[in-house]
């Protein structure tokens, strides 16, 4: 059979859906799974022998666009549709292929319940995972996912590429994410540069800059050009090649970001920073231990699901973090 998978976004909950379409590709050989996603995004699913990436082109704009997709999948010769974001492009898509005959299964994002949180502050309730809700999905088709899946195989091209810019590893590689799409995400950037001067101070140790955005690439560039032992990688490698050289480091410390998300899929150990929002909302990352997230108790967080620019409060108190903390979870 084939099963189209809608998730045209974003960064880090398409990487979400790496472990659960790793499982079934391997559960089900005699099956095809089209993933239907932006076109910077299809090296997640390198090495999936029956995980085919169809680019979502919509420079057609507006219903045309959805159309044209729609015609283009259909040479597919779709027997289920899966979708995994539940947005407007995806749900007029839904309808098409309704329209064709096509069974139809739709992801539950628990909306209401994740708003509900976000009202009234952490309780001790832990919501599914995002990936717990990409399994009950495709549970509902008919395919069973299991919770297997380690690393993507590697990527010998990607590798090289990367071996040939950096050089052979030697001693203790830390990578830094210090950025996320949100401020409410980031920690101050004073502090963030004096934790990166630290971990740089340590003997035998290069850190790595990891991130996105032209004013956030300038920054990291900035900081390498003047700390030592800091090397900036944003902006300047292909996603297969930052995944690659994340499968080099020793340990990842990313603020709740995509790049946490790409971390796991290398296998890779990561020290999270939770500022506003919160990991039981569902959004850690892949067999990721608990134990690594650093947090602050206040009432009001989480105030937001994925982070947002302002704090009712004025004060951003969720970001109130005591570095050492981060310190000693990187190092002990």
């Amino acid at each position: 059979m084939t099963i189209l998978v809608l998730r045209f976004s974003s960064l880090g909950n398409v990487a979400m859906t790496v472990p659960i379409l790793a499982s079934l590709s391997a559960r089900y050989p005699d099956d095809r799974f089209i993933v239907v996603s932006k076109k910077r995004l299809s090296d997640l699913f390198y090495g999936l022998p029956n995980v085919v990436f169809h680019e979502a082109d919509f420079s057609y704009g507006g219903l045309k666009g959805i159309f044209h997709l729609f015609h283009e999948l259909r040479a597919y010769h779709i027997d289920h549709v899966v979708d995994l974001q539940d947005v407007i492009r995806t749900r007029l898509l839904r309808f098409l292929f309704r329209l064709a005959g096509k069974p139809i299964s739709v992801i539950d994002y628990g909306r209401t319940e994740k708003r509900r949180i976000t009202l009234t502050g952490y309780r001790g309730e832990q919501l599914p995972t995002e990936t717990d809700r990409y399994i009950r999905t495709f549970r509902s088709a008919g395919w069973e996912a299991d919770t297997s899946f380690c690393a993507l195989p590697i990527n010998t091209t990607a590798q090289q590429s990367v071996r040939e810019r950096y050089g052979t590893k030697q001693g203790q590689w830390v990578g830094v994410a210090p950025f996320a799409k949100h401020k409410s995400n980031i920690l101050p950037y004073r502090q963030t540069r004096e934790l990166i001067m630290q971990i740089a101070a340590r003997p035998d140790t290069r850190v790595y800059l990891f991130g996105a955005g032209a004013v956030e690439i300038e920054m990291m560039r900035q900081w390498a050009s003047v700390i030592p032992n800091v090397v900036s990688a944003a902006g300047q490698l292909t996603l297969a090649e930052e995944l690659e050289l994340m499968r080099s480091l020793d340990v990842m410390l990313c603020m709740d970001s995509a790049n946490q998300h790409l971390a796991t899929l290398v296998g890779l150990r990561v020290i999270s920073v939770w500022c506003a929002t919160h990991p039981a909302l569902g959004y850690y990352g892949w067999k990721q231990q608990p134990d690594d997230c650093v947090q602050i108790p206040i009432s009001c967080r989480p105030c937001s699901v994925h982070g947002r620019n302002r704090c009712r409060f004025r004060n951003f108190a969720c970001k109130e973090i005591n570095t050492n903390e981060i310190w000693e979870k990187l190092f002990h």
